[in-house]
């Protein structure tokens, strides 16, 4: 059994309402320090198999068929035993 880890976010340049809402939040409690935030995902998925390299190309596959959108998002992956 394999766990691996997805972190999806937005490409540069488009729009992240949720991360500007988020941000006028924090700057309104007092903290403007922070001056840009963008929200992504996150996902841990449990894969069944040994071969890691194979388990990281179907996940790749799941990635770019499901789990993100590849015209507007980016995603990194990790896949360990």
């Amino acid at each position: 059994m394999a766990k691996a880890r997805v972190y999806v976010t937005l490409k540069e340049g488009i729009l992240d309402p949720q991360g500007k809402t988020v941000l006028r939040a924090l700057k309104a409690l007092g903290y403007d320090e922070v001056q840009d935030l963008r929200i992504g995902k996150y996902m841990e998925v449990s894969l069944d198999g040994d071969d890691l390299t194979e388990l990281g190309s179907r996940l790749e596959e799941m990635c770019e068929k499901l789990l993100t959108n590849p015209i507007i998002e980016n995603y990194r992956m990790e896949v360990e035993d």
